[in-house]
């Protein structure tokens, strides 16, 4: 008997975020001002924020991982992706969940944070 690792009724690992609400773009810029301090990359284009979404209210959810559960600011990277975001002009409130599904991966690097740590 082989075991999938689809979850249950197709829904996917990663939700998909809310690209089409009018904060977004800004929301990702503000992800993109926060850095692992051991990688000189942010971590939006090192593939750490997995879900953004954003309520009718404009209150912000964050799902990101980190590169390692034994990463050393492990306990900090959320208040700091919250700290980012709080600022962002029409964000309600912000709500950051540390999730360690899917497990990182180099392959969910852009292609800039690749070329900048010299994968490409």
């Amino acid at each position: 008997m082989t075991h999938s690792a689809e979850p249950l009724e197709g829904a996917p690992l990663i939700k998909p975020s809310s690209t089409e609400h009018p904060l977004y773009d800004k929301i990702v810029e503000a992800c993109r001002s926060v850095y692992d301090p051991e990688i000189p990359v942010n971590i939006y284009d090192l593939g750490l924020i997995y879900t953004i979404t954003v309520s009718d209210e404009n209150a912000v959810h964050v799902a990101m991982t980190l590169t390692a559960p034994g990463c050393p600011v492990a306990g900090e990277m959320p208040g700091w992706v919250a700290d980012a975001i709080e600022p962002v002009d029409g964000v309600k409130q912000v709500d950051v969940d540390l999730v360690w599904e899917p497990v990182w991966g180099m392959d969910m690097m852009s292609d800039e944070a690749r070329l900048e740590l010299g994968f490409m």
